[in-house]
Order: C-alpha cells, then structure tokens, then sequence
C-alpha cells in the first residue's frame, strides 16, 4: 500500500471519530439541543459561512469520511468518451427543437458555437481546479476552497437541482425517442394521464422511472465498467448521430434555412429573431453541455490528473461542439424552422417524408441510445457531487459512504437515483428546462470568478493576502456589473445609434477594467502542473459571457431560481450551519488531520505526477 493510502487510512479512524463524538452530543440530539443550536445561530454563521478549506484538507481529512477510497482507474480516454456520453445525446435532442423554433430558427448553428465557446471557457476554469485538487466535489470543492462554505453550499444545492431536473428532464424525452424507434408517434401513449392534476404535471412516464433506477443500478456497481459501457455505447451512438449528419445534408434543402413554411405569420431569414434570438438560443441549448461537469467530478478516478483531465475535458468540449454545429445545420436544412417538432425534432424532420419514414425509426433508436449515455454519465456525476457535500458536514455524512468493494458512492447514488425517478414520473419536460440553464450558467459564472480569485489571492492568511483580497473582489464585482449593464442595454435599449453606443462602451469598460486589473495587480501563485491560459482575459471572457447568457432568460426562469435559492439558504440556516458547525468547530474533528496533512498532500503531489 503507498503512503498516502496509509495516512488515509489513518486519518478516516481519527476523523470520522472525531465527527461521529461531534454528532452525539450535536445540535441534533434533542429538541432542546437544537433549540440551543438555533439561539446560536448568528455566530455559527459568522463563524462558517466564509469559512474556507484548504486543497490538503480536502485531499486528506475531508476526503477520508467517506471510508473506503474510491479507486484511481479511468484516463483520459474514458474521460473523453465520458464527456462525449454525457453531452451528445442529452441536450441536444431535448432543446434544439425548442430553441430553433421559439428562439435562433436556423440561426440555431450560431446558437450552439456560442453556447461551445462559453462551456470551452469555463472549461478551462474546471480545469485548473480539477488538476490542482483531484476530488469528487467538482465546483462545490472549488467554491468551499475560495469562497468559503455558504457559496459552495449555494453552488452544491444548484448543481444538485441542475442534475436531477436535467437527468429527469431527459429520461421523459427518452420516451418520446423511443417511441419513435417502435413506431409510437405520440409519447402521451406511452404515459399515463391523471385528471386532476395541473397541466405539466399530469401524465405518469413509467419507461422514464425505468431507465433511471436501472442505471443507478449500474452506477452503484462499479465505476471503470460504467466507463466501459458508456465507451461502447458511445461508439455505436456517434455512429448514429454521423448518419443523422449525412442524411441532413444529403436530403435537406439549402432553401429551408431562409424561408418559414408560413410566412404570413413567421418572418423569415437566417436568423429570424434577430441577434436576441440566437443568444436565447444559446442560453437554452446551454443545457447540452453540462456533461463536461460530470466529467470533472471524476477527478479522484483519475491516473493521472495532470494530463488526463485537460485532455478529457476539454478535448470533449470541443468534438462535441463540432457535433453539435453539423447536428443543427442537417436539422435546419431538413425542414423549415417553423415546422420543426418541438418534442422529437431529428427524428420528426423526417415523418412524412416519402419512402424515408424510416430514418425517423433508425434516429429515435439512435437518440435513445445517446440519451442512456447521457443519463449514466449525469448521474454518476451528481452522485459524486452528493457524496462530498456529505463529506463537508452540510448535509447528513451517510450519504458521503463509499462502498468498500464497489468503491462507489452507493448512498448518494441510490437516494438521487429514487429522487430523480420520482421527479420524471409526473413532471413534463417544460417545467424543468429553463430553470436547469439559469442553474447551469450560475454554477459556471462562480467558478469563472472562483479561479480568478485564487490566482490572485494566496492560501495563506497573513496580511499580504487580505491586502490582495480586496483589489480582487473590486474587480470581479466591476466587471461583473460592467456585464450586467451590458446585458441590461442588449435586452432592454431601443435600437438606434444611441444603443450601439452605450453597447460600446460597456464592451471598452470590460476590457479596460481587465487589463487595468492585469497590470495592477501580480499574481499570488502560478499552477504547478496546469492552469488556465491568458490570465485573467480567459475567466473574464467566461464571467461576461455566462452574465450575458443569463439575461437572455425569462422572468419566470428567474423567479423559479429565486425561490429554490431561497429554499437553499433557510435549509443552511435551520440545518447545515449546525450540522457544519458539530463536524468542524464543537466536535473538532480536524485535530488529527492537521498534523497529517502536509504528509498527505505531499503524497498527493508524489502519486499524480507520475
């Protein structure tokens, strides 16, 4: 066994002693301790809400709460297959009806390279994060290191809600593909109506409930086989989505992609809602790319991180986005915008269509397939986001349990599994998809800010840093707001010479306020192994771009957001302050990790440079 696994194993004794200590004599243990606990509860806010671990910590003491370690065996082939898997498949035969026919028409192409420049940029921030700190949390272990524990608890709650609407979002337009594979038009004939029940919420799918708890079945089994299983059926889907791409092309009309089938009622053009039309569109099809999310909670799987994680990631970003383009253009060619199926658009283009009905059978088969790849990588991810917000005493430690012989995060995976399947059973495919975005983008635009802060604000606590701290903060709240009057004067401004102006001079203020902050302001640490290039154009290109991404959506879409973040923080206040607070300050649980933590962080460097 190598010396980190032993300081592991040591640490898992003492630490989970420590937190289970806490957790007897804990805020929970009575009605009269918690009553206790919530008369403190404006200190233990102070106390840990901007309280913020470190790389070490959550390599070593957090880590070990799960017992048993999950095992180092994907590379970064599996992680390219697993970026292809999770996004190809998911988004792209959910939202590019909707989007094409509401938003972009077949300007919907522009709408998918933006939506690909702006996850390959926040790419880049995962990136560095994921190499540097190789955990399963993904952008809630980013945020808890910069930021502190409230933001990651936000961050957390918000990937959760992204996953899980998302997964259940997608499993229901499995029906709707499969349905077409057998010859079933319509996917209501496959549910079950239930009067009484709202519109939305009202048709039963029990093929959904299906597919979801067969695959955490197989995620509960073992890692490197769901890796294998989703390669081979990954392989065979891209198959199916390069004939979709040359059946497109070769019997599609360059004609479709300027005139609507009604043009009495439907303007017509490339780009029929204008400019405003393809930046919606690409905050909605934004939803196809939350698969490189996954893939970088695959971290603590990994070889070796340092070159398996760029390579996996990124490199998944790019051949997906590639897809993506070539998928929307054979689509848009096929039919007319206006006439596109909202609910089954690739496999829709062709009913009708004479002696070729059955490349509509042929493409449900195939998006069925792509969408169980996408629906096995999503879930492994949330499962391993769930698992380590277990392990940061937020929320109940049983679900950051890894299983000793499948060395996968079984609790985790089972409760989100059944959470998922109970959310597709009634939930329709409208309700969810604009408030997965508005989740989506916000997750993204903190680790874009996320990493820009560490860059330029040290670990370390002395007075250095605090001096360092505050340029920081100015800055990334500056050029946010910079963003956000941006956006504002997009959305909202007349057209006219005046629009064009202020537009402008918004977009001179960003690049003045960045360039101004590069040349102020030195960075405090330089990435050992890899790190986003362009420091800091590249974060800051991704924060606009992810700030201008969310004012494209609707008000609804925000007002559904505020109320789950506001569900998030009365859920922190009343129990994970208190359940945070028993693990990490009354119980004292880190006592043994300190003093083993530069051992384990340097066996951590020793172990992912090979």
């Amino acid at each position: 066994m190598d010396k980190g696994a032993l300081v592991v194993q040591v640490m898992d004794d003492s630490s989970n002693g420590g937190v289970g200590a806490a957790a007897a004599g804990g805020s929970f243990s009575s009605l009269r301790a918690y009553g206790r606990a919530l008369a403190q509860t404006p200190r233990r806010l102070a106390l840990r809400a901007c309280a913020a671990t470190s790389p070490g910590e959550e390599m070593s003491r957090v880590r070990a709460r799960s017992g048993a370690r999950m095992a180092r065996r994907l590379r970064w082939h599996d992680l390219v297959g697993l970026g292809l898997g999770g996004m190809v498949g998911a988004g792209v035969f959910v939202t590019t009806g909707r989007a094409t026919r509401l938003y972009a028409g077949p300007g919907v192409v522009v709408s998918y390279a933006i939506a690909g420049l702006c996850a390959l940029l926040s790419a880049f921030c995962y990136t560095e994060f994921a190499v540097d700190m190789p955990v399963a949390g993904g952008a809630f272990s980013y945020l808890r290191v910069t930021f502190g524990e409230l933001a990651a608890f936000l961050t957390g709650a918000n990937l959760i809600m992204e996953y899980v609407f998302s997964n259940a979002a997608v499993a229901r337009s499995f029906t709707a593909y499969l349905g077409t594979a057998v010859g079933v038009d319509a996917p209501s004939k496959w549910r079950i109506a239930v009067p009484g029940l709202p519109k939305g919420f009202n048709e039963v799918d029990l093929v959904a409930v299906g597919v979801i708890l067969l695959i955490s079945v197989c995620i509960c089994y073992s890692t490197k086989e769901s890796s294998v299983v989703n390669m081979v059926l990954t392989a065979v889907h891209v198959a199916f989505i390069l004939f979709i791409i040359v059946m497109g092309f070769w019997r599609g009309d360059t004609r479709n992609l300027t005139r609507p089938v009604d043009p009495a009622h439907n303007p017509g053009g490339f780009f029929p809602h204008g400019a405003a039309g393809v930046f919606n569109g690409a905050a909605m099809v934004y939803l196809s790319y939350i698969g490189y999310d996954a893939v970088s909670t695959m971290a603590e799987e990994v070889e070796r991180p340092s070159r398996d994680i760029p390579v996996g990631v990124s490199g998944s970003v790019v051949l997906v986005t590639l897809l993506y383009c070539l998928m929307a253009a054979s689509m848009s060619m096929l039919l007319p915008y206006d006439a596109i199926d909202t609910e089954a658009p690739f496999s829709g283009a062709f009913k009708g269509s004479s002696g070729w009905g059955w490349v509509s059978n042929v493409i449900g088969a195939g998006a069925s397939l792509g969408i169980l790849t996408s629906l096995m990588v999503a879930m492994l991810g949330q499962a391993r986001y769930l698992c380590v917000i277990g392990r940061s005493g937020v929320m109940p430690a049983w679900l950051a349990k890894v299983h000793p012989r499948t060395a996968t995060p079984v609790n985790a995976s089972a409760f989100l599994g059944v959470f998922t399947a109970a959310l597709a059973l009634f939930t329709e495919l409208d309700v969810l998809l604009n408030l997965v975005s508005i989740g989506t983008l916000f997750v993204f635009y903190m680790v874009a800010n996320a990493v820009v802060y560490r860059r330029y604000v040290a670990a370390a606590d002395d007075d250095a840093d605090h001096r360092r701290a505050w340029p920081t903060l100015v800055f990334l709240a500056a050029f946010s707001l910079v963003a956000l009057c941006f956006t504002l004067l997009w959305q909202f401004a007349p057209a006219g010479r005046a629009r064009t102006g202020l537009l402008a001079a918004c977009g001179a203020a960003a690049v003045a306020t960045v360039g101004a902050f590069r040349a102020l302001v030195a960075e405090a640490r330089r990435p050992e192994l890899w790190g986003v290039p362009a420091m800091p154009w590249v974060p800051a290109a991704s924060v606009f771009l992810n700030v201008f991404l969310l004012g494209s959506l609707d008000r609804p879409s925000y007002v559904r957001f505020g109320f789950f973040t506001a569900a998030a923080v009365l859920v922190y206040v009343l129990y994970s302050v208190h359940a945070s607070y028993d693990a990490e300050e009354g119980g004292g649980a880190g006592a043994g990790g300190a003093a083993l933590d530069g051992a384990k962080v340097q066996d951590e460097a020793a172990d992912f440079k090979v």
